[in-house]
């Protein structure tokens, strides 16, 4: 999908509140409500819009540890890869996977009750990918920003 100075615009006000009716966003960005709804519409069939969630503060509702994981595996093991894959789908304790340069190949964001709760994960991990060589574990003391907030300005500035 070719996306165009409206779409970003659009973008970035829901990015921001995904609960902004169409009227005001059609306000701000100079366009009809019914066009922006038509253009949401196709931003989320086309999977521009992946998902609308509400980022809730986990201090009131849980008292879970968020654990930072840096994952080695040996020598860019591709089956290694897609069996981690596989392995995290349905796993709502990981919260965000990324394959990355550097020392590690996988950083990997765990929420868990507490140490001990981590320590059998990274167990199970280990048992389910071999090929993982090692973890190297950081504790998330304090989140002063989380976000997924997509900045779009840059490819469509005028």
């Amino acid at each position: 999908m070719q996306l165009d100075t409206f779409d970003a615009k659009i973008l970035n006000i829901i990015q921001k509140n995904s609960r902004v009716q169409a009227e005001e966003i059609a306000e701000q960005v100079g366009l009809s409500a019914s066009a922006v709804q038509r253009r949401l519409k196709k931003m989320r069939t086309e999977g521009v819009i992946q998902t609308e969630i509400a980022v809730v503060d986990p201090k009131y509702v849980s008292n879970m540890m968020t654990f930072i994981a840096g994952l080695e595996i040996e020598r860019d093991n591709y089956v290694a890869l897609g069996l981690f894959k596989n392995w995290i789908v349905n796993r709502e304790d990981i919260q965000q996977v990324y394959y990355v340069t550097g020392p590690y190949d996988l950083m990997v964001v765990v929420t868990a009750a507490n140490a001990a709760e981590y320590d059998k994960f990274s167990q199970e991990l280990m048992g389910k990918v071999p090929q993982i060589r090692r973890i190297t574990t950081q504790v998330v003391i304090d989140a002063p920003k989380r976000s997924f907030y997509v900045p779009i300005r840059s490819i469509f500035e005028e």
